[in-house]
C-alpha cells in the first residue's frame, strides 16, 4: 500500500522554525510532483506549495512565500518543507500530497503560539 508519513510538526513561538518532513513509499517517488497543503482549525485546505519531480521548478503560496522552502531528495524518496519566521496564522494540519491530489499523507499538526 502506498504511504506517505509526514512528521516534524510541534508547538514553536512567533518567529521560530520547523523542518517537515514527508517520507514515502510503494510508488516511484522521482515520477511524481510533490505539494504541500495544510488546513487550519475551521478552515479548509490550502495549498501550500509544490515541487517538480527533479526540484527545479518550486511554487509558493503568496501566505508563505519568502519564509518556506520545498524541497525533496529523490534518493531518500522523501519531501520536506523548511518553515522559516513562524506566525500564528501558519497553525495548521500540514499534509504531504503526490502531484495529482490522489494520495494524502495523515498530516502533522504545528502550532505557532506564544
Amino acid at each position: 500500500e502506498l504511504q506517505l508519513v509526514e512528521s516534524g510538526g510541534g508547538m514553536v513561538q512567533p518567529g521560530g522554525s520547523l523542518r517537515l518532513s514527508c517520507t514515502t513509499s510503494r510508488f516511484t517517488f522521482s515520477s511524481y510532483g510533490m505539494a504541500w497543503v495544510r488546513q487550519g482549525p475551521g478552515k479548509g485546505p490550502e495549498w501550500v506549495s509544490n515541487i517538480d519531480t527533479g526540484g527545479g521548478t518550486t511554487d509558493y503560496a503568496d501566505a508563505v512565500d519568502g519564509r518556506f522552502t520545498i524541497s525533496r531528495d529523490n534518493t531518500r524518496n522523501t519531501l520536506y518543507l523548511q518553515m522559516n519566521s513562524l506566525k500564528p496564522e501558519d497553525t495548521a494540519l500540514y499534509y504531504c500530497v503526490r502531484g495529482p491530489g490522489d494520495f494524502w499523507g495523515q498530516g502533522t499538526l504545528v502550532t505557532v503560539s506564544s
